[in-house]
């Protein structure tokens, strides 16, 4: 077990799309950035689990996070005035390994002050282009989809009739679900998912609403959040916003996460007030996205478990 998970081969093509990375940014004159890995707060998310560290400092120990991606601390440089960032950095997540899975892994995450997500899915498909030599992505909207594979209009359709849609397409699930979302997201992974970027990349674009995360919603339509992903061969790659810069807003955001994390009786983890202070200050108005670097390197190696893109897995590790 003391050998790398991965070949030579493979590692090599990964210090290749590193570079090219850097290079790209670099032509467009965004700034490479590094932040750090360890910080007092992580996010609310209810879904997803931070990994603690207990850091003894002055005879006291505190309890620190490894963080699940660097966004909120890059958004702090963003009010500070940076200008355009990127970064390439290890992020954590207390997750089961799996094909696509690995509790440490490498996110491209970027931001670009005035843009919007259709903006910044411009410059991603350039950078797919630049990186996979696929063709130009196709771009469908969250709703389009939902009306195309299932009949059902994502925004309006109840909770019985996306249950009654589960049961027609066999899914089935122990026990009671009483949230839409959940259904929602149950009928995407299993029916729409597998289905996107076969021929291209396919950008899914206009999130409900209750899945916005970090997005704005928008004002011309209420149900709507201006965020997207890209998949590949039916492999989720990245997701990305028109970032929400409303402090009052997203510290709302943060305490309904924190509710339900309390009803799941998952980890209660603090607000980060260092970002929310920086949104106070001012957050541009700006698109940023995060893109999994691992996943993405598994596509250009045709590769069929991440472990075989990492130097050395989590069994290994």
């Amino acid at each position: 077990m003391w050998q790398p998970s991965a070949s030579f081969e493979n590692l090599k093509l990964r210090a290749h799309i590193f570079q090219s990375i850097r290079n790209f940014f670099a032509a467009r004159d965004v700034m490479e950035v590094d932040t750090p890995l360890l910080c007092h707060a992580s996010v609310t998310d209810p879904y997803i689990e931070s990994i603690p560290a207990a850091v003894k400092s002055r005879g006291e120990t505190k309890t620190y996070y490894l963080q699940t991606s660097p966004e909120y601390a890059m958004k702090r440089l963003l009010a500070a005035g940076s200008g355009a960032i990127y970064q390439i950095s290890k992020a954590f997540r207390q997750e089961e390994i799996g094909r696509f899975h690995n509790p440490e892994f490498t996110l491209l995450e970027w931001y670009r002050p005035t843009f919007t997500h259709h903006d910044l899915m411009n410059e991603m498909d350039e950078l797919l282009q630049t990186l996979l030599n696929t063709p130009a992505a196709e771009r469908k909207s969250y709703a389009e989809l939902f009306q195309s594979y299932l009949n059902l209009n994502p925004h309006t359709a109840t909770l019985a009739e996306l249950e009654e849609c589960a049961k027609i397409n066999s899914i089935f699930v122990a026990g009671e679900i009483s949230d839409r979302d959940t259904w929602l997201q149950l009928l995407m992974s299993h029916c729409i998912e597998p289905t996107l970027g076969t021929e291209a990349p396919c950008f899914v674009y206009d999130f409900p609403m209750s899945q916005a995360a970090l997005a704005r919603i928008q004002l011309t339509d209420p149900k709507v959040a201006s965020r997207f992903e890209v998949y590949i061969e039916g492999i989720e790659l990245a997701n990305g916003f028109h970032e929400l810069t409303d402090a009052n807003e997203q510290r709302l955001r943060f305490t309904k996460n924190i509710a339900v994390r309390k009803s799941m009786g998952t980890t209660l983890l603090p607000i980060d007030e260092f970002f929310l202070s920086a949104l106070e200050h001012g957050l541009p108005d700006c698109a940023g996205v995060a893109l999994g670097l691992d996943r993405l390197i598994m596509i250009a190696s045709r590769s069929k478990h991440i472990k075989e893109c990492l130097s050395f897995d989590f069994t290994r590790a």
